[in-house]
């Protein structure tokens, strides 16, 4: 809490306090409070009027119903996000979230971006075959026209391969903790080029729980915290697993070395 004493001529001063609100998440919020001054001959001993006082969120992101829900004092919600290279495990432990969640009780509305089709078109999938039911979208916008319908029947909101999505997908998140939602989120952290992939990187800033995974390089069998892609390729997204990444640890990831001479063929392992 701040103050700062009015210097304006007069009988007695006035002083205006600033409170500073802080939060978990995001900036904080203002109050600023005017009190003028009185001597005691002049105070009444009749209860005084009730004050409401103003605090106005400084958050451009919020939609007036994040707003109304924060301001009735609504426990707010949690991120957590999973990342880490290909074949750490990210989706499957997406999917073991997610299904301690159902055995909570708790809804769940899970989604990924219609890009990645390689198991499973209505699901999440795992590299080792474990799936969760999942709606695929094609924009952070299809998933909020989607998602808001039934957000009131929504306890827990779960999204793959989240690199995919464009930058709105942050205040999305962001609006959904506001609303007491818990947001379980799932992606790659770099690229094939060890450059930090899409919202991965800010999402990480702004969660409250991150898990970074790490894979089994191909090479020596250590850590592996690298995605290394097998060909010639420069495009930044070439969906595709086994056969056309692998994991690699620091020592042996070398980004655009066709080290196996391998082609750049998506793979067509499709479940309907």
């Amino acid at each position: 809490m701040k103050y700062r004493q009015n210097t304006a001529s007069g009988p007695m001063p006035a002083l205006f306090f600033v409170f500073i609100l802080e939060r978990s998440e995001g900036p904080p919020y203002f109050a600023r409070v005017a009190c003028n001054l009185k001597p005691a001959s002049q105070l009444s001993t009749a209860p005084s009027p009730a004050h409401n006082y103003d605090i106005q969120s400084t958050h451009p992101t919020l939609s007036q119903a994040a707003q109304q829900t924060m301001q009735q004092s609504h426990a707010p919600g949690v991120l957590e996000v999973i990342t880490g290279p290909m074949f750490s495990g990210k989706s499957e432990e997406l999917i073991r979230r997610l299904k301690r969640a159902r055995i909570a009780r708790q809804r769940v509305a899970c989604f990924k971006p219609d890009i990645d089709l390689r198991y499973h078109r209505t699901a999440i999938a795992s590299h080792s075959s474990q799936t969760h039911e999942a709606s695929t979208i094609a924009s952070v916008e299809e998933l909020r026209a989607r998602l808001y319908p039934q957000l009131p029947e929504i306890d827990v909101i779960g999204i793959d391969e989240v690199q995919f999505l464009s930058f709105d997908v942050i205040p999305l998140a962001v609006e959904l903790i506001a609303l007491g939602k818990r947001v379980l989120i799932a992606g790659l952290d770099t690229t094939f080029e060890a450059e930090p992939f899409g919202p991965v990187p800010n999402l990480m800033a702004i969660a409250d729980k991150v898990t970074k995974l790490s894979a089994v390089c191909m090479v020596c069998g250590q850590a592996a915290i690298h995605t290394q892609r097998l060909g010639q390729s420069q495009e930044l997204v070439v969906v595709g697993a086994a056969g056309l990444y692998e994991a690699r640890c620091r020592a042996h990831f070398t980004p655009h070395l066709d080290e196996h001479k391998s082609e750049q063929l998506e793979l067509s392992t499709i479940v309907s």
